[in-house]
């Protein structure tokens, strides 16, 4: 066993740069995978009355603004994250009123 690939998995900090953000990239990756899904998932539920061998204009409208609404409706979410986390101690002062 080569001990410098033992000592570079001891702890995340000492973690090599590429391989942080490798993981990183994976994670990214991971993410859009289960948001890809959610969406299918939700965006079938709604749109699709009786699966066909065609997809009717109806449904492929309803598909295009689902999706278009999913996406929208998650950077709203994403941006509002962010703000609460900017804002971290105002929002606890918040809480505790």
């Amino acid at each position: 066993m080569d001990p410098s690939s033992s000592s570079s998995a001891v702890g995340f900090g000492s973690m090599d740069p590429q391989l942080q953000h490798l993981i990183k990239v994976e994670k990214q990756k991971q993410r859009f995978q289960q948001l890809v899904h959610q969406m299918t998932e939700l965006c079938w539920e709604k749109c699709m009355d009786k699966p066909g061998p065609k997809l009717d204009s109806r449904a492929e409208a309803c598909f295009v603004n689902c999706v278009e609404r999913f996406i929208v409706t998650s950077q709203f979410i994403l941006n509002r994250l962010e703000q609460t986390q900017k804002s971290k101690p105002v929002f606890s002062e918040r809480l505790s009123d």
